[in-house]
């Protein structure tokens, strides 16, 4: 099966093109291209994601990838014009349309599926992304030529994705026709780490999970980002930080919020204040100096609740033989924008080994741990195998 893939729920704008197989049982993913258009730079002056800001830079952005897309393909199609044409076409002599309308069509032919993020994300984006669909789509079906009744009819569906979903199926973007990865093994903890969210579920097969836990206030991402900002560190926050972490010791005592709760919630609010706190004691001389150990104390600090939470669930939900989820746990998976960090990594699986635990630590590869449309295409693929539908609508705050 053959997925074309659509991700604009915030400042990254990425297209991808993946074919699938293997079932639900072993789904396995052939990564044929994953275009990303970075907007960074753009964003970076304003210390954060600027929405209308990031809508414009979508809307440029998306026919472009699609060209570049194309140019590349296997069918080696190629458009020298990166821009889509009107929904009337060109009318060469009178009688054909655009050749970079017919291209286009004649692509979207071999597509079994688009997949696109319907939700959670900044709204003006995420209705980029979902227009780009319904527009190719809408042009897929007009006729080759004028005056003849030859059509390209798109055979595929749209499906709305859960962005969220699209973070916990990026484990499995490794696991490739060419590569041979380690198969996930089920029952699963799964934390979901990034600027927006922190979740952490119990999932018993590639369709069923629980939620166990979530953050009350900010994400760890966003908190990362926000203390960065005090520390007048450039944008995005979360691999500034860990660069300097690497130069300073953890020493400083900042709060670990809900580390002994028993609930597997979270909160990181009251750390990033807490740094705010301790920033105010100092001058700027001195906070230059202390910049290193107050970046590698306040990752600690996050760090610590994030392992040993994930942990306490994975060997709570042993012990219990797993409930209702088909015993006990096997796996510890991490995604999303802050799994990326290597240094939570490499904790996450020192943890483990410290405690003689039989659990197998799972982390996307570096280019699946932010915002992609691989995984988004990933989820499609699971997403049509079970029949399940979102609503092809901007959802802003969509759960999982």
């Amino acid at each position: 099966m053959k997925i074309l893939a659509i991700e604009t729920s915030c400042d990254e704008t990425v297209i991808a093109l993946v074919e699938a197989r293997g079932g639900l049982q072993n789904p396995r993913f052939k990564i044929l291209k994953n275009l990303v258009a970075s907007q960074i730079k753009i964003h970076q002056p304003f210390g954060g994601i600027v929405p209308n800001l990031a809508k414009r830079e979508h809307l440029r952005n998306l026919p472009i990838l699609l060209n570049r897309l194309i140019k590349t393909n296997p069918s080696k199609s190629k458009i020298k014009n990166p821009r889509l044409p009107s929904p009337n076409g060109e009318v060469i002599g009178g009688q054909e349309k655009s050749k970079i309308q017919i291209k286009i069509q004649k692509f979207l032919k071999t597509i079994d599926i688009i997949a696109v993020t319907v939700g959670p994300g900044l709204e003006p984006c995420l209705w980029t992304g979902i227009n780009f669909a319904k527009e190719l789509k809408a042009k897929s079906s007009l006729p080759l030529r004028q005056g003849f009744d030859e059509q390209a009819k798109l055979k595929a569906k749209i499906i709305g994705i859960n962005h969220l979903e699209g973070h916990l199926y990026s484990n499995w973007l490794s696991q490739s026709y060419e590569t041979k990865s380690r198969k996930i093994e089920f029952p699963a903890i799964a934390l979901i780490i990034s600027g927006g969210h922190t979740i952490l579920l119990l999932i018993k097969d590639l369709t069923h999970w629980k939620k166990l836990g979530e953050t009350r206030d900010d994400a760890v991402g966003e908190a990362f980002d926000k203390v960065a900002r005090m520390l007048k560190l450039p944008y995005p926050g979360g691999p500034e930080i860990e660069k300097l972490a690497k130069l300073g010791n953890s020493e400083i005592e900042f709060p670990k919020p809900m580390l002994n709760q028993k609930n597997y919630d979270f909160s990181f609010s009251g750390l990033k204040t807490s740094v705010l706190y301790y920033l105010k004691q100092f001058n700027n001389k001195t906070i230059e100096q202390l910049k290193p150990d107050i970046a590698a104390s306040f990752q600690q600090a996050a760090f610590d609740v994030l392992i040993s939470k994930t942990i306490r669930a994975a060997k709570e939900f042993s012990a219990k033989g797993g409930s209702a989820f088909g015993g006990k746990v096997k796996s510890i998976l991490i995604s999303g924008g802050v799994a990326v960090n290597k240094t939570l990594q490499k904790q996450f699986k020192r943890e483990i080994e410290k405690q003689n635990l039989c659990f197998i630590f799972h982390a996307p590869s570096f280019k699946f741990c932010g915002d992609n449309a691989a995984m988004i295409a990933a989820a499609g693929y699971i997403n049509f195998l079970q029949k399940k539908k979102h609503q092809i609508t901007a959802q802003s705050n969509l759960n999982l």
